[in-house]
């Protein structure tokens, strides 16, 4: 799946984009749980805020 991440973000048409990778943990469990999301470069900071 990396690969397919990496191949689409060497287009030119996304060269604005950042591929965000955010630790979440579980109220359940206590574990940590990873997140990725593929945001604009403007929208980073809104989505580690939120």
């Amino acid at each position: 799946m990396a690969k397919k991440v990496v191949a689409s973000l060497q287009k030119k048409e996304s060269k604005n984009m950042a591929k965000v990778i955010k630790a979440v943990r579980s109220e359940k469990t206590g574990a940590y749980t990873f997140r990725e999301e593929i945001v604009p470069i403007d929208r980073v900071n809104e989505v580690l805020k939120g």
